[in-house]
């Protein structure tokens, strides 16, 4: 079994509005030093073995389903569980 951790995260061109307000808050409670919020979503996958490459099943799920590629990146870790 493989367990994968996917992060999507806004482009650095878009701009993160609950970033901001996040940071604003931040702010507010005197940490001046913060500079930039960026907020994101986090994904668990447990994914069975099979003989198709998992990498391939992940680039296609986030494609298509977990990040909106004209808006969000995304990375993803994958390890392998006994």
């Amino acid at each position: 079994m493989y367990f994968v951790k996917v992060y999507v995260t806004y482009k650095d061109s878009v701009l993160d509005p609950q970033g901001e307000a996040v940071k604003g808050a931040i702010h507010r409670l005197g940490y001046e030093e913060i500079e930039e919020v960026r907020i994101g979503k986090y994904f668990e996958i447990k994914v069975a073995k099979t003989e198709k490459p998992i990498e391939e099943a992940i680039e296609t799920i986030c494609d298509r389903l977990l990040a909106n590629v004209n808006m969000e990146t995304y990375r993803y870790e994958i390890t392998e569980e006994a």
